[in-house]
C-alpha cells in the first residue's frame, strides 16, 4: 500500500489551505486505496525557522521531513504571500537533499484572496519541484476566498476542479 502526504504552509488553524489539501489528499487515497497524512507549518512549530539542518532538527520536524521522503505522492499547498508561496514552507524544503523527491508525484495548490496571483502555481511552486526532479503533475488547484463556505468547507465548483486535480495525480502515481 502506498502513501500520499499533504504539506500545507498555513500558520494557523482553521485555515483554508489546509482544508483545501485534506480534501486533495483524501480524495486521491480514496482512489489509490493508499494511506494519508496532512501536515501543515503549525505542525513543524515554531523551531522550524531556528532549524539550519537535519542533524539537530526537533522531532516534530524531522518526522514531516521523513514523511515527504517516504511517502509516494505528494501534495503541497499554500496561501500566497506577496505572489509566493510562503517562505517558513521554501524553508522547510530548502533543508530537504535535492534527491528526497526524485520521480514522486507532485500536486502544488494554493489560495489567495486574488485573482491575479494564481501565476505563483507556474513561476513559484512548479520551478521549486522541477528542482527536486519531482513530476509536478499538471494539474494544479487555486482557490480563492469565494471558493469556500462555512467551516472552510470547499464549494462545488472547488471540488470539481480538486477532483480533476486528483486525477493527474492519481494517473501519475500508478
Amino acid at each position: 500500500m502506498g502513501t500520499i502526504v499533504g504539506i500545507s504552509g498555513n500558520f494557523s488553524r482553521p485555515s483554508k489551505t489546509r482544508r483545501m489539501v485534506e480534501v486533495i489528499v483524501e480524495a486521491a487515497a480514496t482512489e489509490l486505496a493508499w494511506e494519508s497524512r496532512v501536515f501543515d507549518l503549525v505542525d513543524a512549530g515554531p523551531a522550524l525557522g531556528a532549524t539550519l539542518g537535519r542533524k539537530h532538527a526537533p522531532p516534530e520536524i524531522d518526522r514531516i521531513w521523513t514523511a515527504i521522503e517516504t511517502c509516494d505522492a505528494l501534495v503541497v499547498g499554500s496561501p500566497v504571500y506577496k505572489a509566493s508561496y510562503t517562505g517558513l514552507l521554501k524553508h522547510l524544503f530548502d533543508i530537504l537533499d535535492m534527491n528526497a523527491l526524485r520521480g514522486r508525484p507532485v500536486l502544488v495548490a494554493a489560495t489567495a484572496k486574488a485573482s491575479s496571483h494564481e501565476l505563483m502555481i507556474d513561476h513559484q511552486f512548479r520551478p521549486l519541484f522541477a528542482f527536486f526532479r519531482a513530476v509536478v503533475v499538471s494539474g494544479s488547484v487555486y482557490a480563492l476566498e469565494q471558493d469556500f463556505g462555512p467551516e472552510n468547507e470547499p464549494t462545488e465548483g472547488l471540488r470539481q476542479r480538486v477532483a480533476t486535480a486528483v486525477g493527474t495525480l492519481v494517473a501519475a502515481a500508478r
